[in-house]
């Protein structure tokens, strides 16, 4: 009989988690902090206590302050004392400091009144998180539901986050409770019902979502390879652009160097041919020294000039057929 029990057992429990490992299985959480800051009950007995606990701060400080100003005034006063009183108001000090601390432990202590009334608090409040969390498992078949602020959770998808739904339940709860007429108990009532999954329904909208998912995916995919592709024509056409205007400024720069050495030959020429005539002009007619090294000064200042400005044309012209090259190429 014994082994007929457990065999039926075995039995139930492996078809169980062969129908669990058919659907799968489904999680969610809740994320505790988030419901309580979203409860009114809670935050307005919450900022009480904290009133409390304020004034117990303020009443323990200034009982401090006081023994603290009777340790100063037995300092100062301590060369006018003897030692029995000195003593004896030293004692007295010391034993009002330990009812201090013994207060602070009573009111702030690990099991103190604002502990005590924390989770005196806290208990209704956690007993209603835990009764939605189990009509929700049951009535949307969850088989794990995660507490956020209690699980190392490295990492959680938003879907599966509960909590908005467990705090319209205690809401709802919370408004049968308080209700008067029939009407308002019967509309609350209504409210509270959880629907039920259907999960063929769910797996069809998740394929979908997984289909929509994989298309989006490609498209991105494939705009990104445009743009890549763009991105390598337009890096190409810049370089071959910038060899080209490489090309011409060496080209404009040899005509240049070309120019300029046939000026410096045509000048000595020029200077060698005045230095003749100044001879011949000797010969025929008879110049002092003076007149003729500022005869030959004057000549050279005329041939200077003369090739600044054609080298300033020549530059000029230039860079106008520069910018010229440049304005076709953007235009192209």
């Amino acid at each position: 009989m014994r082994n007929n029990v457990l065999f039926l057992l075995t039995l139930v429990f492996m078809l169980s988690f062969y129908a669990n490992a058919q659907r799968g299985v489904r999680i969610a959480y809740i994320d505790t902090e988030y419901i309580l800051e979203n409860v009114p009950e809670y935050q307005e007995a919450t900022a009480q206590l904290e009133d409390k606990a304020q004034k117990w701060k303020n009443e323990i400080q200034s009982k401090l302050t006081a023994v603290e100003q009777k340790r100063k005034d037995l300092s100062n006063e301590k060369a006018l004392l003897t030692k029995e009183l000195i003593d004896e108001r030293e004692e007295d000090i010391t034993f009002e400091e330990n009812e201090i601390l013994d207060y602070q432990q009573k009111r702030f202590g690990p099991n103190g009144d604002l502990f005590i009334q924390k989770k005196q608090l806290m208990q209704p409040i956690q007993d209603q998180i835990f009764s939605a969390v189990q009509d929700m498992a049951e009535g949307r078949k969850y088989d794990i539901i995660l507490d956020k602020t209690e699980t190392n959770m490295l990492y959680s998808n938003k879907s599966l986050d509960v909590s908005e739904q467990v705090l319209r339940s205690i809401t709802r709860s919370s408004k049968r409770q308080q209700a008067n007429t029939k009407a308002e108990r019967k509309a609350a009532e209504s409210e509270e019902i959880i629907p039920e999954i259907n999960e063929e329904l769910e797996a069809r909208e998740k394929a979908l979502e997984e289909k929509k998912a994989a298309r989006e995916s490609a498209v991105e995919k494939r705009r990104q390879e445009i743009l890549a592709a763009r991105e390598a024509k337009k890096k190409e056409a810049e370089a071959r652009r910038q060899k080209v205007l490489e090309d011409r400024e060496k080209a404009k720069q040899a005509k240049l160097d070309a120019r300029s050495s046939n000026t410096t030959g045509t000048a000595k020429k020029t200077e060698e041919e005045a230095i003749k005539t100044a001879k011949t002009t000797t010969e025929g007619v008879t110049k002092t020294k003076e007149e003729l090294i500022e005869e030959n000064r004057q000549k050279k200042l005329a041939e200077r000039e003369a090739r600044k400005k054609a080298l300033e044309a020549r530059k000029k012209k230039i860079l106008e057929e520069r910018q010229k090259a440049k304005d076709s190429i953007n235009n192209n």
